[in-house]
């Protein structure tokens, strides 16, 4: 039997030798540059209606354009 996914879960995670934090919780998952505020998200409900490349696609233009 699984664990009910009642509060935010953080683990540490290495992409390409650098350090990120994953966030779990019940609205959807974050993926963060580990010692910054900002990330990537994307809501559970984005990711089983299809949306999520979309989503995903538009959160990393916004982030080129903020930089």
């Amino acid at each position: 039997m699984a664990t009910k996914l009642d509060k935010v879960l953080k683990r540490e995670i290495e992409i390409d030798g650098a350090p990120y934090i994953v966030a779990l919780s019940p609205e959807g998952l974050k993926l963060t540059a580990k010692g910054k505020r900002k990330g990537q998200e994307l809501a559970w409900k984005e990711l089983i209606s299809g949306e999520a490349a979309l989503a995903v696609a538009l959160n990393a233009s916004l982030e080129r354009a903020r930089e």
